[in-house]
């Protein structure tokens, strides 16, 4: 069904989808951090609510680098939420809470518009549509936003997922591992990340991302009830 919005290699389609995917990106990045602040605030953790980080504000956690490497390859970052764990009853769970807080955010998010897509989107609005032709347009656009919005924020905790410093699939995996070997991985991290970005760029790690989120995003859509318009 989708091909049809994002099919055909049509520039006038991509430029579409490139803007529409302006706000989206934006809501998606600052409420993935937003979570994180929030729920280390929620910990005990007031650091990051002092920097002001529980915001939906773009301009609080915007990252110039993954902003631009989100719309141009559906994954990226945004400035990383100040955590200081010594606020923590239980840090090793806390940060790990922490950090989950982002991803799950972003997936409820998908669920969250995949539903308007199936009420609103492919429900009322788009039976009122054709009433005319600019309302068959805007749908359209409302649709597409729709979708690349829930696809969007899907790929964005797939990518955060892994289990890689300073990603929260790493802080995450901080309650399986033992400190030493942790602290270690840690030390390690502006070498990780300069060969993640590599890898994303030039090798396979954004073909597995993009399989594990299309399948994921299939997933959403059974559990929605919109198998019928799965890509």
């Amino acid at each position: 069904m989708f091909r049809f919005f994002l099919g055909g290699g049509d520039l006038y389609t991509y430029l579409i989808s490139l803007l529409l995917s302006l706000p989206a990106i934006l809501f998606s990045l600052s409420l993935h951090e937003a979570a994180h602040a929030g729920t280390a605030f929620l910990l005990g953790d007031p650091t990051a609510k002092y920097a002001g980080r529980i915001s939906l504000n773009p301009m609080r956690h915007l990252n110039p680098a993954g902003f631009v490497c989100m719309l141009l390859a559906g994954f990226g970052w945004a400035n990383p939420v100040p955590i200081n764990s010594r606020y923590f009853k239980n840090p090793r769970r806390d940060v790990a809470l922490t950090a989950l807080a982002g991803p799950l955010s972003n997936l409820l998010l998908a669920v969250l518009f995949l539903l308007l897509l199936r009420f609103v989107g492919f429900g009322w609005l788009w039976q009122k549509s054709y009433a005319s032709e600019f309302g068959s347009q805007m749908a359209y656009f409302f649709v597409l936003f729709l979708y690349l919005t829930a696809r969007m924020n899907v790929t964005l905790a797939v990518f955060n997922l892994l289990p890689l410093p300073p990603l929260d699939g790493f802080r995450i995996c901080g309650l399986f591992l033992s400190p030493a070997l942790y602290f270690k991985i840690a030390q390690k991290e502006r070498v990780i990340s300069l060969v993640v970005m590599i890898l994303l760029l030039f090798g396979p790690l954004s073909s597995g991302i993009s399989w594990v989120s299309t399948a994921l995003l299939r997933l959403l859509f059974r559990l929605v009830g919109m198998g019928g318009f799965l890509i």
